[in-house]
């Protein structure tokens, strides 16, 4: 039972349009990852750039170290000559080291002065590729805002969520279409590199699934570990969209009808369907065992919902060329020995038992 005193907080009615960065909310859109290098490496390959670039400019300017006049001493060492690569390198340039025959200026103007640039591009590359990267990430969020629609928002990538989203990926749905939302870092971590689109953040408030854009979705699947939480989350969902098919899982049965009255289209009770699918499979392990064939779509025998052919329409159900296990007629679900379920409509879609077949 929900227990009053844990309830979390009812989401604010009005709330404005979320933002893509983190707000007090502390939600934040997170896009599929995409491959790179460890960070260590990426710095370390940069100072190894960065040193080989100062390391010939010294060995340039000592090869002709007789076109340099020092102030400090007669000839020029390679210490004096990594000294002027480095100050001219970083345009410090104090001076006590200049070219002075027409050969060192020559070698400054084609030379050193390109790799001037490139040290200074190094160096200044890090500030410039973390700015370019908040950029190229606010432009995707962007792009992928003004795309996304009929989508599914999956709440939470528990164990029960990560099914939900293989299901759908295994019925043909795309990763761009699936939008995960869980307040744990580490699952929205775990959502991107399976190649999703993540929310971190609350999903009983309105700016985290607003941020997953909600109001656009054709289902919402509320997969969360707590009851209380499951029924704020699909009041909160059902206000943003009022057309999107929810789908909501509790522990408890007595927590069921509030998920209904919150404005979940179908509750799943994930104890009592795992206890009803245990006592089978101890009555019967073969019967169980195809129970679990069903549920997992992709492999061997799967449940499919489609609309009714021309071809099928005004014949009976057995003249099917799948198994037909009910009748969908409006928002009435008709068992296949239902006698109004004798001949099929063309308006009607059927709940079938099929053979599945690999998704190219």
């Amino acid at each position: 039972m929900i227990d009053g005193d844990q309830r979390p907080r009812l989401p604010r009615r009005g709330a404005r349009r979320a933002q893509d960065t983190d707000g007090e909310t502390g939600s934040r859109i997170e896009l599929p990852a995409r491959g790179s290098a460890p960070p260590l490496r990426q710095v370390g390959l940069r100072v190894a750039i960065a040193l080989a670039v100062l390391f010939a400019t010294a060995l340039i300017v000592w090869l002709d170290r007789d076109g340099y006049h020092d102030n400090a001493h007669a000839t020029l060492s390679f210490l004096d000559a990594a000294y002027y690569a480095t100050v001219t390198l970083s345009t410090t340039g104090y001076g006590d080291i200049t070219p002075v025959s027409d050969g060192a200026r020559l070698a400054n103007i084609l030379v050193i002065t390109p790799l001037r640039v490139v040290f200074l591009i190094i160096l200044v590359g890090t500030t410039l590729e973390v700015l370019a990267e908040r950029t190229r990430r606010q432009w995707r969020i962007g792009r992928w805002r003004s795309q996304v629609h009929d989508h599914a928002v999956i709440v939470g990538y528990g164990t029960k969520g990560r099914s939900a989203v293989q299901t759908l990926l295994g019925q043909g749905v795309a990763k761009e279409a699936v939008v995960v939302v869980d307040p744990q870092r580490r699952a929205i971590e775990a959502a991107t590199l399976d190649g999703l689109v993540g929310v971190v953040g609350d999903a009983t408030r309105t700016e985290t699934l607003l941020r997953a854009e909600v109001p656009k979705a054709a289902q919402v699947v509320v997969a969360t570990e707590r009851d209380d939480t499951a029924v704020l989350v699909t009041l909160t969902a059902r206000q943003l969209n009022k057309a999107a098919t929810v789908v909501a899982a509790v522990r408890e049965d007595e927590n069921a009808p509030l998920l209904r009255q919150s404005g979940a289209d179908v509750v799943v009770t994930s104890s009592s369907s795992a206890g009803r699918l245990l006592g089978m499979s101890m009555l019967s392990p073969n019967a169980g065992a195809v129970m679990e064939d069903l549920l997992t779509y992709g492999r061997g025998l799967n449940v499919v919902e489609r609309p009714v052919t021309r071809a099928e329409a005004g014949q009976s159900p057995r003249a099917c060329p799948d198994l037909v296990v009910a009748v969908v007629r409006g928002r009435r679900v008709l068992d296949f020995a239902d006698p109004e379920a004798a001949t099929l409509q063309l308006t009607d879609r059927v709940i079938t038992i099929a053979r599945s077949t690999p998704v190219s």
